[in-house]
């Protein structure tokens, strides 16, 4: 898997399609959520596309501070359910990491995680903060890396 950031502007259609699909394949089908994806937060965010044989098949986007949290912050992590074993998430979270620290200059990541998540994010430096929550009825959990 190849990994590349890019912004908004910098993205293609194709590109973008690719990604907006992926985000519904998962977190709408396969998670059986309703609930609003595209909410005008795509056009701040910096985008780390997983690319394999031309697809996109993991995904994260990342927020300088003030932009989503107070902290800078990553979301919408994702990564194509046929893709998971080879162990991807793990990349594409180090990757989106190293972005945030040389783009916006700063170490302090807050993310929302699904509970379920919580020991893959803690491989990752965060640690969980406060108490979980339901977000669009699935339970989560703050957690910040600094």
């Amino acid at each position: 898997m190849k990994i590349i950031a890019k912004t908004f502007e910098d993205l293609t259609i194709e590109e973008l399609y690719q990604i907006l699909r992926l985000r519904a394949e998962v977190f709408v089908v396969e998670q059986d959520c309703v609930y609003q994806d595209i909410d005008n937060k795509d056009k701040k965010a910096l985008h780390v596309l997983g690319i394999k044989n031309s697809e996109v098949i993991a995904y994260t986007r990342c927020f300088k501070p003030g932009d989503y949290f107070k902290e800078a912050s990553i979301g919408r992590v994702v990564v194509d359910a046929k893709e998971r074993k080879y162990g991807y998430g793990h990349d594409l979270l180090k990757e989106s990491i190293d972005q945030i620290e040389k783009t916006f200059y700063t170490t302090t990541i807050k993310l929302s995680a699904q509970q379920y998540l919580t020991k893959f994010y803690e491989s990752h430096g965060f640690n969980q903060v406060g108490k979980g929550y339901l977000e669009d009825g699935i339970p989560h959990i703050a957690m910040l890396k600094s």
